[in-house]
């Protein structure tokens, strides 16, 4: 008989995985305990931008018009209780409020509403990202009460916003923390089409499996923050941190990957989950490992302060008072509506703070962006919010932003002054149509 699967928690992973498991063959059911997002995902419609998803969610839930009827949702434990035998638990683990530790509390409410319920063999498998030891925990949850043989296995998720159905359905590497070969054997059966598409698949155990995703997190912060502290010396030297960074990117050791300079990273992900990997390093007494992270998340957020003062030199040295500023994203990253700990709203943020009229576009994230700084200005289109600026910040490196004509832009504006804030416009072109180009860690002209 074929595996039913359950997902619990339908945000951004969960929604994602939900629909991809549905697409690799298996019955699938969702649970939220928010009915507003049980009825849009029931009707085929996705609370967040994600490209691919909604086209992909449509394709198999259930009373749609020539889908698979695959996928259903809910808001009864009861009922996936009953319907899984593979449980998937995808809810959120965010930064606790005034603390670097992981808030856990949407994680243990999931274990705990569902164990008691479990009567029958199962698999619940943790796919949140968690500090480490968690899973050891929950694995004794289970035990003490589920009614059932119930196990637990940890399988960590490593989607990339804009990119997240393809790395569900072909994922560069499938990691799974077990205790048993019933278990793996369990998991190989969910990821045999990945598998044999050619995807790795990792057997470890629950603490190497916790580690795995916050330890990739760390690293690839690390490389961000190592070229913009690579910038920094760049500006002092006049140097040109582009072609530093490409030159080094061809040393196969090092790569080309996330070594573009800029303002730094944000979204939901990388700042809780290196603040996160630190608290829980203290805890365990070897917090001397993980010092070097928080000179990774202090020049990642010095970056933000520095397009700041960019803009302010820009507009004459002094105030922002009076001074019309454009800003060019929302979004943390291109390809997402997510506005979480973005660096282009919270540099947008800073300036109006300061007295500048700030403006934003983003061509997907106006909505949250408004929900979360309510008090900037936004315009509907790049041309309009630009209109009678005196700076341009391009702050998150869209394609659309890619494309713009400067010259058309140059006519809107009342200075022609960009800040380049991802290093992703070409320079010779504004330059050429009159615009004073600059960019971080690059030199002047």
């Amino acid at each position: 008989m074929a595996l039913r699967i359950t997902v619990i928690g339908t945000g951004y992973l969960g929604a994602t995985h939900a629909a991809a498991m549905a697409e690799l063959g298996f019955e699938v059911l969702g649970l939220d305990v928010v009915p507003e997002k049980i009825a849009m995902l029931s009707a085929g419609r996705v609370p967040m931008y994600e490209p691919g998803l909604e086209e992909l969610l449509s394709r198999h839930v259930a009373g749609i018009e020539g889908s698979t009827g695959r996928l259903r949702f809910t808001d009864s434990w009861e009922q996936v209780a009953e319907f899984g035998d593979v449980h998937f638990v995808c809810v959120n683990t965010p930064q606790k409020h005034g603390e670097y530790a992981c808030d856990m509390s949407y994680v243990d409410a999931a274990f705990s509403a569902l164990a008691p319920l479990l009567t029958r063999p199962a698999l619940v498998v943790g796919k949140s990202t968690v500090p480490v030891g968690s899973a050891a925990r929950l694995a004794r949850l289970l035990a003490e009460r589920a009614p059932g043989d119930v196990e637990l296995a940890w399988n960590p998720e490593f989607l990339r916003e804009g990119f997240a159905v393809d790395d569900t359905l072909h994922p560069d590497r499938i990691v799974v923390g077990v205790e048993s070969e019933r278990a793996e054997r369990t998991l190989r059966e969910v990821y045999a089409t990945p598998v044999a598409g050619g995807s790795p698949f990792v057997v470890t155990d629950f603490p190497t499996a916790e580690l795995v995703k916050t330890a990739a997190n760390s690293f690839l912060a690390t490389k961000i923050s190592f070229i913009n502290a690579m910038a920094e010396v760049c500006e002092a030297a006049d140097g040109d941190v582009v072609k530093l960074a490409e030159a080094i990117g061809h040393d196969e050791r090092i790569g080309a990957k996330f070594l573009r300079a800029g303002i730094g990273f944000g979204g939901g992900c990388l700042p809780k989950d290196i603040r996160a990997f630190m608290a829980r390093a203290g805890e365990l007494g070897a917090d001397q490992a993980l010092t070097f992270l928080r000179e990774v998340d202090s020049i990642n957020m010095r970056r933000r302060g520095h397009m700041v003062e960019l803009a302010r030199e820009a507009v004459g040295g002094g105030s922002f008072l009076g001074k019309r500023v454009a800003v060019l994203g929302a979004a943390f990253k291109p390809d997402s509506d997510d506005v979480r700990d973005s660096p282009a709203l919270n540099v947008a943020g800073q300036i109006h703070l300061q007295g500048g009229q700030v403006t934003v576009y983003d061509p997907k994230g106006m909505a949250n962006a408004r929900g979360l700084f309510p008090t900037l200005g936004y315009a509907d289109s790049a041309l309009a919010a630009v209109r009678g600026a005196d700076v341009v910040l391009h702050l998150t490196e869209w394609r659309e932003f890619r494309e713009l004509d400067p010259a058309e832009l140059g006519a809107a504006v009342t200075n022609r002054i960009v800040l380049d804030g991802r290093n992703a416009l070409d320079p010779v072109k504004w330059r050429e149509a009159g615009w004073v180009y600059r960019a971080m860690g690059r030199p002047r002209s």
